[in-house]
């Protein structure tokens, strides 16, 4: 129950956060296309205007132009939505064995889908349509005046002279337009960082895993006895064949209080000096058990509030049902679970008992574990074993059918993303540029050069959003990571260089292929169609 509720819980965060990327890269991108297109057709805004047409008729114009795409993108969204929605409840029914999980996607489900998309759609143009209101008729319907020529950076520090006429035309573009330049680069750096919230956990997982089995959890099996059992049992075990290394331990149900807080958990007693299982610090060092005092989880010391040197009240929820007051020597690092520790002797003495334990961690041969596995089986006082290889797998199919399900969606849409982002911003620039380009035609200018000018410009801009790109993923990634954290486990914050690669390379070949694109364009411009101008 407990591991279906911090699914849901999982379930609940990807749903808001990844829609409220999405939906802010969506609102951003409006913003920017309409106020360029506000830009653009000033004149006719102004003519508009001086026909009587009010703002509000205005405004009205654009935003049915934005709402119909939104209709369009809402029903394609709809049918998406519902595919996606049916795939993974059938995905959780063959997980979790339910025997019947039916997907509904009801009407006030899409009614509020479609309001708060549109919502944002109206958000992003409202913003970009102040523009429009502040023009007048007799202003607006002039050619917009060049903007006031001035030295640019590089040409105040002489460094024009070793630099080519196009490329001083690049640099001297996005100077005299930082504004544009800043929001073209804002929108391919989102799109680089949203890329990378799809990518990162692959590599955690992995951390997770070789955290836990490797660092902490060393043994090759765990076996559990049906009640707590004499000490003298560690013998049989060291008696079978194949067993290498036997590490006992005790388990109680408890319920730990601190102050106005408590969570049920357990308590878990080990041997002092012990190597299969080992409690680590914050650095992933082993820490040495202490001879008194209890060891809580980071995760579990957050959730009561407590810090070492504390006074914790330990409520055993088996046997006698004693209650003590122990002090909280420390904190330990894991990322599965949540529990306390004790050093064994220490633990049986809190509970009076003499030398009890509840299981014990296995080393064995590799070449007689199948053997070892059958004779296990056929001990009556063991009522179960947990094969570590086992656990390894069912840990990777869990979160490769449920978390990376959500983060391998969210990678496809982060791509489409940034394609969008990156042809749009070209694209634009293109209509902007159109004059200004086929003049350069007219003077003399080939399809080569005119194409450098105007890609290499966005070139330049992806190159320094890339790295801005980065430092929005890790501070998404950051809030990803804070929000997933739970009970079950805690994802680190580890972001493998692979990641930042994938995230790049996203960005780079969607700058490629928009250049081919704009490329085709530029070669069927038409300069007279283009030159053509009303004044």
């Amino acid at each position: 129950h407990r591991f279906l509720s911090e699914e849901f819980n999982q379930i609940t965060l990807s749903a808001t956060l990844f829609p409220a990327l999405f939906l802010g890269v969506a609102v951003f991108l409006l913003n920017v296309v309409v106020n360029r297109l506000v830009g653009m057709q000033r004149e006719q805004i102004g003519t508009l205007k001086a026909f009587g047409y009010g703002n509000v008729a205005v405004a009205l114009h654009y935003l049915k132009l934005v709402l119909a795409i939104v209709l369009a993108g809402v029903v394609a969204g709809i049918f998406t939505g519902a595919w996606l929605g049916q795939s993974l409840a059938e995905l959780y029914m063959t997980f979790f064995r339910f025997p019947f999980l039916d997907y509904r996607l009801t009407w006030p489900l899409v009614l509020g889908a479609t309001l708060f998309n549109a919502g944002a759609a109206v958000i992003g143009t409202a913003v970009a349509l102040r523009a429009a209101f502040a023009l007048r008729p007799a202003e607006a319907m002039r050619p917009e005046p060049p903007a006031r020529y001035r030295a640019t950076m590089i040409e105040r520090l002489g460094l024009q002279r070793f630099l080519s006429p196009p490329n001083r035309m690049i640099l001297r573009h996005i100077e005299r337009r930082p504004l544009k330049s800043l929001l073209t680069m804002l929108g391919i750096a989102l799109a680089c960082g949203i890329t990378m919230v799809g990518r990162f956990q692959e590599a955690t997982i992995e951390h997770m895993l070789d955290v836990h089995y490797k660092l902490s959890q060393r043994e090759d099996l765990a076996v559990t006895f049906v009640e707590a059992t004499a000490w003298q049992a560690i013998s049989s075990l060291m008696g079978l064949p194949g067993v290498e290394r036997v590490e006992v331990f005790r388990t109680v149900p408890v319920r730990l209080r601190f102050q106005q807080r408590s969570h049920r958990t357990i308590l878990k007693g080990i041997p002092a000096g012990g190597d299969l299982q080992r409690l680590l610090d914050a650095g992933l060092r082993p820490l040495a058990l202490p001879a008194e005092g209890v060891l809580l989880t980071d995760y579990l010391g957050q959730m009561l509030g407590v810090r070492a040197g504390d006074r914790l009240l330990i409520e055993v929820l088996e046997g006698n049902r004693p209650v003590r007051e122990v002090a909280v020597a420390g904190l330990v690092k894991e990322y599965l679970g949540v529990a306390g520790y004790m050093e064994l002797a220490g633990l049986n003495r809190l509970l009076r008992e003499g030398p009890a334990i509840s299981g014990a961690y296995l080393a064995v041969d590799d070449r007689v574990r199948p053997a070892l596995y059958r004779r296990l089986e056929e001990i009556p006082r063991i009522a179960g074993t947990a094969i570590r290889e086992q656990e390894i797998r069912n840990f990777h199919r869990t979160m490769e059918q449920t978390m990376l399900f959500f983060t391998f969606i969210a990678t496809i849409f982060a791509i489409i993303i940034a394609f969008g982002v990156i042809y749009n911003s070209a694209r634009i620039a293109l209509t902007e540029q159109g004059r200004e380009l086929a003049s350069l035609r007219v003077l003399g200018f080939t399809r080569a050069e005119i194409a450098y000018i105007l890609l290499g410009e966005l070139g330049l801009l992806v190159l320094l959003a890339i790295p801005f790109g980065f430092l929005i993923g890790q501070g998404i990634c950051a809030l990803f990571v804070q929000g997933a954290r739970s009970e079950l486990y805690r994802i680190p914050l580890i972001i493998h260089p692979s990641t930042y690669a994938f995230a790049a390379t996203v960005v780079l070949v969607s700058a490629l292929v928009s250049g081919l694109l704009i490329r085709r364009k530029l070669d069927r411009l038409d300069l007279i169609a283009v030159l053509k101008t009303r004044d």
